[in-house]
């Protein structure tokens, strides 16, 4: 087991299998992947906080455009990821 804070591969218990996870690898992908999305949503017109809300709570990829392949890249990453990301920027910006 390493330290997730520094980057370090996590490793969890499920079960008997053992689940490992480059932390740092997914967070970037996340916060690329969101901050790739809100660009296109917002040169599309959209309001990009509704839309992503919309794809996150039902899983529907049509709430997010097309437009320089967002809706692809949306779907490489779990949406409980992105609410993990977004919950703790938030926690970082309001309560640290």
């Amino acid at each position: 087991m390493t330290d997730a804070e520094n980057g370090y591969l996590t490793m969890e218990s499920r079960g008997d299998t053992q689940y490992f996870r480059p932390v740092k690898e997914t967070e970037n992908l996340v916060k690329d992947t969101i901050s790739d999305v809100y660009l296109a949503l917002t040169q599309k017109g959209y309001n990009p906080v509704s839309q992503i809300v919309g794809y996150i709570m039902s899983g529907d990829p049509t709430y997010i455009t097309s437009h320089n392949g967002a809706r692809s890249q949306i779907m490489r990453v779990e949406r409980d990821e992105i609410i993990e990301e977004l919950l703790k920027e938030y926690i970082d910006i309001n309560f640290k």
